[in-house]
């Protein structure tokens, strides 16, 4: 069994459609998952970021496999931010959850890593939910470690 990660190509919508609806379904199950939900700009057409992302070069979106088989994906902006440094941000990252714990997610954070680096980017990020150890220990992992806590409440 290989797993690695490349770039993702238009061949792949199909199987990123499906990896994006299950991604944004297992959010409201998790803590802090409902508002998330709630905030996500594209969660009336989430396939829409990923097939507009194929083709833009301020994105880089790449797929998991194992054994050339698509099991998961992550996405990832550049920008400049105020102080003119590029600023890299993992804005999805997400493997089946069949695939996971083999490797797959690691794969597709070195390689955004890699990417980030050679796009000049001088930090990147990411978003774990409360809770969320798992994810939470998995960017700990690659040297990423929590710098903000966002705090939340609903009113009346």
């Amino acid at each position: 069994m290989e797993e690695s990660a490349r770039p993702a190509l238009s061949g792949d919508l199909d199987a990123l459609r499906g990896l994006v609806a299950a991604a944004r379904g297992e959010l409201p199950e998790r803590k802090g998952g409902d508002v998330a939900v709630r905030l996500d700009p594209q969660r009336n057409d989430p396939v829409a970021r990923i097939a507009a992302a194929l083709n833009d070069e301020a994105i880089v979106l790449l797929v998991g496999t194992i054994d050339e088989t698509v099991v998961g994906y992550g996405l990832m902006s550049l920008g400049t931010v105020s102080d003119g440094s590029i600023q890299a941000n993992v804005e999805e990252i997400f493997v089946d959850p069949g695939a996971r714990s083999v490797g797959v997610g690691e794969a597709i954070l070195e390689e955004l890593l890699a990417a980030a680096s050679e796009r000049g980017a001088v930090a990147i990020q990411s978003v774990a939910l409360p809770g969320d150890r798992s994810t939470k220990n998995f960017f700990e992992a690659h040297g990423m470690v929590a710098r903000a806590i966002i705090v939340h409440r609903w009113l009346d």
